[in-house]
Parts: structure tokens; C-alpha cells; sequence
């Protein structure tokens, strides 16, 4: 049977690790057309968005809205030209003029759920519009749930994990091992039933529908074909495997090499349901991310569900079979590699999930912080029992109680001198009622911490990680805030209707190489066709320039992509409108270009 296991944990972690490709984690607005606060002067056929990684689509993962909030898409979303990063819908035709809103929402290759929205004009802005606020990626109450269900799931990995190798390797003897079965099964049954519970609520969470879409089968069909779903049924199925073995186990009483190796194959098979579904499956260094991501899960499991354990084992232990001091001892050595392994993992792990100093301003970066200080605290904790622990150890156990053959009774060995060498203090024991008392208010500390260290864990997991959140901010040009220089530059050829203004936008607005977009308005404020739009920039006092941006008519707006500005600092723009084939003028406006 050992064998058959172990087979079975490697195809299953094999199906979890096939297809893990790196990607940014939580997807980020790239792109659009039309782009965020254009006017356009004809109606487009369709709306494209683009995304800084590949996403999953849905049947709405692109709304359009008119004027009057009807909706105005002909279709389902696609791929356009066959990039997965990307999300075209096809529009209905007859658009009126107006301001039109795109909302948008999709998933993530880290399986997160990401929303947004931005409007675009035809002809003329209107004065009425569909609101723009993007609406949550994840119904509140599924969020909530979901979020729950993770908490859970943590927590019952720690008591899986911690307490077995607790009894493995602590080896606190047959009282303590069976007071230790009832939090074992218990966080069994926790893993299963959160990871069923997060198996079913994954369609809504995916979809955006609230709790009625839990039984769902379109949904649950679509849940078991992604791999999120996929990463659950395999932590079922490893959960199985594990109720297997503990009654194959039982059943022999056998705690052999090849059981105990099992175990600990299908316990890295099942962090690596985590570390295969999250963060660490997307973004760079994949494979290191991943190995330190089960890591550190395997080392917080060990860690707190250890420290309950052996809580347990301290308040629930026989007081005629005290908890020998060797026990506690092993512990505390077990305890301090597990935070030695949480310390590199962590360290890693936020260098790559915030990336800069800055990235500490963002949520995750905030949370991230209130764990490092949370942890901090726990070490404290951990501190005072490694104190007790080395008092203990450094005590001489107490005196056993000597059973006769055949008499059922005790009869205690001869009591020890004061200053003899067996002489014991009273409260020093670790069966000592003193002992025990110090021990368990230092142990109960850190676990009540832990119970807050895992809350926040859940927490990260569901958090945009710092360096997108600021990737986010320097990339994307239509999330509310667009990195873009927009300047308005008046022109009056003398002619009749021969006035208006040119709208220029230089988007990033920084050294390099600038997408420009112009559109020319009227007297009358409204759109007007020109024959002719040149735009040049010149630095003077560095001798650059001109550098002509060789704008071409888009019908409906003038634009290029070629334009590289070499230097930060002050540029003359200067733009020459032809209204007519003898009626034109140049006007030119300053613009400031970042570094």
C-alpha cells in the first residue's frame, strides 16, 4: 500500500505543477480601444481591454453601457487576435453620441478576481452617463465566505500537520498520543469540510454571483476545469489518502520507515495544493516562490499546530504520567528550526511580493508589516517558554512511583536528601503543578498569537501583492488615475470656423517612447475633421529637436506610437493645423516630460 500511495502523490502533485507558467500576480489594465476619456468621432465596432498577464474570461468579463445604461455589446467576449492577455467584445451598431462606460472583470493567473471601469465619447461628451465605479470583482457575501473558508483551511492544516509531527517526533508517549487523536481528526475535518465548502463557493467567486450560485452546475463544471478547482479536488483526494492511512496504520498498529515516509509525501503534496494555486504560482522566479511558499506553510503548520499540541498534551495529560522534560525539549528544538525555516521563507517571500520600500504603503505592504510585528510578538512569547523549557530540562526529573508484582500498590523509593544529589524542588518539575503552570501560560500565549498570525495570512493570500498594486500605478492608463500628459492647445486660422482647439495626450509622459493621441474640436466645441495635423517637440536649450510625432489620421482622432523623447525636462510642442487647403496655422504650448 506504501508504494501505491506514493505513486498516487506524485501524479496528483504533477497534475497541480503541469501548466504553471510565470505571470504578474492579480492581472493589471494595460491598455484599451478606444482608450479611457478619448472622443471619438465615429462609433467603434467593438471594445478591446488588455491586461498585463493572460486572464480567464466570462460571458460579462466586458460591459458596455450607453449614455442611458442600456447595454450595447453584441456578443460574448474573445480574445483579440488570439492574445490571452487581452478581451474584445463585438458592439451593436447605430451607436448614439454620448459618453459611453466599459466595465470590466476578470481572473487572474494566481486565480483572483480583478474589476475596473472607464468611459470613452462619440461625437460630444453627454450629459448623462452610466456610472462609472466599477463594481466588485467578488459578491460581498461570497468574499466573506470564501475568506472564511480559508481561515478554516489553514487552521486545519496546522493541526494536521503540527500535531502528527508532534507525536512523530516529540514522541510525548501513549497517554499524551491518545489526548492528541481528538485535535488530529479535528483538524482533518476541518481541511475537509473548508476545502469542500471552497470547492463549491469557487463558481461564484469566479463569476461574480452571490450565494446562489453555489449549486450551480454550470459553475461547479467550470470550477473543476480551472486549475484552482482542480488544486482542490486534489487536496480531497490527498485527504482521502490520509484517512487511509491512518486506519491502515491503526488497523496494524504499524508506525513503520515506509508509513511514516508516505506521510510525509502526501504532507508536501499538500501544501503544494497552496503554494500551486496562489501567489507563487504566478509572477517571477515560479519554482523558488512555489518551494518557499510550501515551505513556509509546512513550517507555520508544524509551528503553531505543534504549540497546540502540545498545549493540549500540558492541560489534558494524566497528572500520575507527567509530560517528561526530554518532550518539551525536543519540542523547543523542533520550534526554533520551523521559525528558522519561517524567517528565509518570509524574508523572500516579501522581497518578492512587495519588490520596493515604497510597496510598503499598500495594503499588502501594510498587512504584510502588521505580520512581521505580529510574528515579532509571538517570538516573545516563544522566548519565555524556551526559558522555561531550559529551566526544566536543567532540573532532575522527579522520583518514579515503583508498582510491586502482584500488590497494586506504590512504593515510593526512598525519599532524597535535601542537598543529595536526587533531591528535587517541588515547583521545579515538569509534572510539577509550578512547572506546568509557567509552561502553559508561555505556550497559550503563543498560540492565541498564532491564531491571530494565521488571521492575517488569510488576509495576504487574498491581497494584491505590493509590487503589482505598484506596477498597477506606473502601468496602467485607465484605471482612474492614467499616467498620461493631456494638454489643451487653442488655434485661430483667421478664416471663418477657421478657431478651435487641438486636445493632445502623451501617454506615459516620461522619457522613451510616448503613445500620442490628438482630437480637434470646434468653435462649437463639437468634433471637427481636419485635413492636416503635424505635432513636433523641440528642447532648445539642449539643442534636440524638432522630433516630429508623424501623427496619422485614425478616423475620428490623429495618433502615433512612434514618438521617443530622449530627455526629461521642458519641451516646445508645436502643432500645425490645416483647417482648409489655404487656411492654416502653428501654435505651440510648453510640456513637462518626466524622467
Amino acid at each position: 500500500m506504501g508504494k501505491a500511495l506514493l505513486v498516487v502523490v506524485v501524479l496528483l502533485a504533477g497534475t497541480l505543477l503541469a501548466g504553471v507558467a510565470p505571470a504578474s500576480a492579480h492581472a493589471v489594465l494595460t491598455g484599451s480601444d478606444p482608450r479611457e476619456g478619448t472622443v471619438l468621432k465615429t462609433a467603434p465596432e467593438h471594445v478591446t481591454v488588455s491586461f498585463s498577464e493572460s486572464v480567464a474570461l466570462t460571458e460579462d468579463s466586458v460591459r458596455v453601457l450607453d449614455p442611458d445604461s442600456r447595454p450595447v455589446t453584441a456578443g460574448d467576449p474573445v480574445r483579440a487576435d488570439g492574445r490571452a492577455d487581452t478581451a474584445r467584445v463585438p458592439l451593436t451598431d447605430g451607436l448614439q453620441q454620448g459618453t459611453y462606460t466599459v466595465s470590466w472583470r476578470v481572473l487572474s493567473e494566481d486565480s483572483h478576481a480583478v474589476s475596473g471601469a472607464f468611459t470613452f465619447s462619440v461625437g460630444t461628451p453627454s450629459q448623462t452617463r452610466a456610472a462609472s465605479a466599477a463594481e466588485p470583482a467578488v459578491a460581498p457575501s461570497i468574499d466573506v465566505l470564501y475568506g472564511i473558508g480559508r481561515y478554516v483551511a489553514y487552521g486545519g492544516l496546522a493541526l494536521l500537520i503540527g500535531t502528527a509531527v508532534f507525536v512523530q517526533v516529540c514522541r510525548p508517549g501513549a497517554g499524551a498520543t491518545q489526548a492528541l487523536r481528538g485535535p488530529f481528526l479535528a483538524g482533518w475535518w476541518a481541511l475537509t469540510l473548508a476545502t469542500t465548502a471552497l470547492l463549491l463557493m469557487r463558481g461564484p467567486y469566479a463569476s461574480g454571483d452571490g450565494p446562489a450560485g453555489v449549486l450551480d452546475p454550470r459553475l461547479l463544471r467550470d470550477t473543476v476545469g480551472s486549475r484552482p478547482g482542480i488544486a482542490l479536488l486534489v487536496r480531497l483526494a490527498l485527504l482521502l489518502l490520509v484517512a487511509m492511512l491512518l486506519r491502515h496504520g491503526r488497523s496494524e498498529e504499524r508506525h513503520d520507515r515506509r508509513t511514516v515516509t508516505v506521510g510525509i509525501a502526501l504532507t508536501l503534496a499538500l501544501a503544494t495544493t497552496w503554494a500551486a494555486a496562489e501567489h507563487a504560482s504566478t509572477g517571477i522566479q515560479v519554482p523558488a516562490a512555489m518551494t518557499s511558499a510550501a515551505l513556509h506553510l509546512l513550517a507555520m503548520s508544524v509551528w503553531l499546530g505543534g504549540l497546540t499540541a502540545l498545549l493540549v498534551t500540558l492541560y489534558r495529560a494524566p497528572a500520575a504520567v507527567p509530560l517528561r522534560p526530554a518532550v518539551v525539549g525536543r519540542f523547543s528544538r523542533l520550534a526554533l528550526g520551523a521559525v528558522g525555516v519561517l524567517a528565509a521563507t518570509g524574508i523572500y517571500q516579501s522581497w518578492r511580493g512587495l519588490g520596493s520600500w515604497d510597496a510598503f504603503t499598500t495594503p499588502y505592504g501594510r498587512v504584510l508589516a502588521l505580520k512581521t510585528g505580529t510574528v515579532i510578538l509571538m517570538l516573545t512569547a516563544a522566548s519565555y517558554s524556551r526559558s522555561w523549557t531550559g529551566r526544566l530540562l536543567r532540573v532532575p526529573p522527579v522520583q518514579p512511583v515503583l508498582v510491586t508484582a502482584g500488590s497494586g500498590q506504590g512504593t515510593p523509593p526512598d525519599p532524597p536528601t535535601k542537598d543529595g544529589p536526587g533531591a528535587v524542588p517541588e515547583a521545579a518539575g515538569i509534572g510539577s503543578e509550578g512547572g506546568r503552570r509557567g509552561l502553559r501560560r508561555s505556550v497559550l500565549a503563543e498560540a492565541v498569537i498564532g491564531v491571530a498570525v494565521l488571521a492575517l495570512t488569510t488576509v495576504l493570500t487574498g491581497s494584491q501583492p505590493g509590487r503589482a498594486t505598484v506596477e498597477a500605478a506606473r502601468a496602467s492608463t485607465v484605471s482612474g488615475q492614467p499616467d498620461v500628459n493631456l494638454t489643451v492647445v487653442p488655434f485661430d486660422t483667421g478664416a471663418p470656423a477657421g478657431s478651435g482647439r487641438v486636445q493632445i495626450t502623451l501617454e506615459p509622459g516620461r522619457v522613451g517612447r510616448n503613445v500620442v493621441e490628438a482630437v480637434v474640436f470646434g468653435a462649437d466645441g463639437g468634433l471637427i475633421a481636419i485635413p492636416e495635423l503635424r505635432l513636433t517637440f523641440t528642447q532648445t536649450d539642449k539643442r534636440v529637436g524638432p522630433l516630429d510625432a508623424e501623427l496619422v489620421d485614425q478616423s475620428g482622432y490623429w495618433g502615433s506610437d512612434t514618438l521617443d523623447l530622449p530627455l526629461a525636462g521642458t519641451w516646445m510642442m508645436r502643432a500645425t493645423v490645416r483647417v482648409s487647403d489655404i487656411d492654416q496655422v502653428t501654435v505651440s504650448k510648453t510640456v513637462e516630460i518626466a524622467s
